[in-house]
């Protein structure tokens, strides 16, 4: 072989459905790489095509002609490089999750993937067959294997692989982000490369899709199982790998600089918002934003996590208040928005209040005050807000945090009235986190982006005369370590009581994650961040007889 074989990470943002818009990035990628890295092969995501996950786009009928279409364009730009391209394939009455290589105007190999993944935000197995064996391939010299995803965490592809004769393997992904996923896969890199003797490349795409937040960080491990070249999560671009032949068989030629830094927790989980938020409103084509700004912790970090994915032009923060709107309120809403520089508006709603309140009264004779009316000042904001969307084509985002939608803490045409929850999948604890990492950012130093008297305030709706959470829920740091018990880790009311937690506190908890899913179905999505949020990978039913216990 030459002495050098040069694989290029096509790390890209994808649109689902777009096959044409994901095919002309493709062939301009594939160019680039050629020209600026001296590519031999250059390598993209799982599902490229179509981008990841397609879902029923996969049943369409003219999924097939159009996906042929696209190969045929790659075919006919006669390529002087190896193109790994993932796409969906169909070959007798089936239907594959497949890549395959292409070289100049001919495809050399096809491969199917194996390993069909069928848990969280998976459901391959509605669309796929599973494919049988492996595919080495010969390129200058080099015996190469592929696999696809999913293949990678089980053990089986990889040795396939490797007793085929394979010195290299290429693995293409489509694996969304949740906390800790970058370590987990760094891991288990490392065990398959050792285990199968040689170096992996591993390519994942990068973007938002809906929920879904893919963070890139495409990577390079060499046979010893250290990691050579790691590129930058939630960034899209192309990331050479060198390799060489050398006396100890293949070698991945990498420097010190190929190795992007890690992220901390605190500083992915931040990126995966802003990205998330940047491509549900732009693959989406909003024309900006729009959301209420309370004056509270939850609004004042959807604040900055919108203006660092959109730019201020395109966020319009409304203040809303009402009797119980506190002066900090009023004050923190007002700095805040005057230092993102946000449009901002204040639009009272005591009159709506009232009016709707007048309208009822007939209804609501002899009947005492309670939440009913703390619900109507928030169903007076979120009206307010919707039809500010609807005049001006912005995407209402909520604030609701992931501790308040557990419970149902929130009102259900209310607050909880819009079209994507920046926060659904942040944990109360964790956006207090957040805050702090945000405003230690060097743009954050002498003046904070989250304001430090929003931060230290007890949390409150201010839906009543002084009121604050903990009236109605148990502390966070409590209340947090029962929903990732409950939520994440399905462990059961007994299971939770025996770590140490308070019977009453646990079964009153555990019933109102319960009796508050018919919210959550009804509720915007938002960006999954943990190993179950509350959307595709947590599905119970509403209406349910299941009782708390062992």
């Amino acid at each position: 072989m030459p002495e050098q074989l040069t694989v290029v990470m096509a790390q890209l943002n994808l649109l689902v459905g777009d096959i044409q818009g994901n095919t002309d990035a493709l062939l301009e990628q594939a160019r680039r790489a050629r020209r600026e890295h001296g590519a031999d092969i250059v390598v993209f995501p799982e599902l490229t095509i179509t981008g990841y996950p397609p879902e029923d786009l996969l049943l369409r009928p003219s999924l097939e002609i159009r996906t042929r279409r696209a190969l045929q364009s790659i075919l006919d730009a006669d390529l002087d490089l190896c193109v790994i391209v993932g796409h969906p394939l169909h070959q007798d009455g089936r239907l594959y999750n497949a890549l395959s290589v292409i070289k100049g105007c001919e495809v050399l190999a096809q491969y199917r993937k194996q390993c069909l993944p069928n848990y969280q935000v998976f459901d391959e197995r509605r669309y796929f067959t599973p494919g049988a064996g492996p595919c080495v391939l010969d390129i200058k010299g080099v015996r190469v294997g592929f696999t696809i995803c999913e293949d990678m965490w089980e053990d089986a592809p990889t040795q396939q692989v490797a007793a085929a004769g394979a010195e290299l393997l290429i693995n293409i992904n489509a694996s969304p982000y949740h906390r800790d996923k970058p370590r987990e896969r760094e891991a288990l890199l490392a065990e398959r490369a050792r285990s199968a003797g040689m170096p992996i490349v591993y390519i994942n795409q990068v973007g938002g899709q809906d929920e879904l937040v893919f963070d890139g960080s495409s990577l390079a491990v060499a046979a010893t199982g250290e990691v050579k070249v790691r590129a930058p999560s939630f960034a899209p671009g192309l990331f050479p790998v060198p390799l060489r032949r050398t006396g100890q068989g293949l070698v991945i030629d990498a420097d010190a600089g190929a190795l992007a830094r890690p992220d901390t927790t605190e500083e992915a989980l931040y990126k995966a918002l802003v990205l998330g938020v940047r491509d549900y409103v732009g693959k989406n084509r909003f024309k900006g934003v729009v959301l209420g700004l309370s004056g509270g912790i939850d609004s004042a970090l959807t604040l900055a996590v919108a203006v660092d994915a959109l730019g201020s032009d395109k966020v319009l923060a409304v203040m809303m208040p009402f009797t119980y709107t506190s002066q900090l309120s009023l004050d923190e809403a007002g700095a805040q928005a005057a230092r993102l520089g946000v449009k901002y508006r204040v639009l009272p709603i005591e009159e709506s209040y009232r009016s709707v309140v007048d309208t009822l009264s007939t209804e609501f004779a002899g009947l005492p005050m309670d939440v009913t009316e703390q619900n109507i000042q928030a169903r007076c904001r979120g009206v307010l807000l919707m039809a500010i969307s609807n005049k001006k084509g912005l995407l209402v985002l909520t604030t609701g945090n992931k501790s308040e939608v557990a419970v149902g803490y929130c009102t259900l045409y209310g607050d909880m009235a819009g079209g994507f929850d920046v926060l659904k999948d942040v944990p109360k604890t964790m956006v207090y986190r957040l805050c702090d990492w945000r405003n230690r950012q060097s743009d954050a130093l002498d003046s904070p982006v989250i304001p430090p008297a929003v931060i230290a305030r007890a949390p409150s709706a201010e839906l009543a005369p002084g009121q604050v959470d903990q009236d109605s829920l148990p502390p966070y740091e409590e209340l947090d370590a029962i929903l990732e018990l409950y939520v994440e880790q399905d462990c059961s009311a007994a299971e939770i009581i025996a770590r140490g937690f308070a019977e009453p506190v646990v079964r009153r908890v555990l019933r109102l994650v319960d009796i508050n899913e018919y919210k959550r179905r009804q509720s915007a999505i938002g960006v999954r961040l943990t190993h179950r949020g509350f959307g595709r990978d947590r599905r119970y039913p509403i209406t349910s007889g299941w009782e708390l216990g062992d």
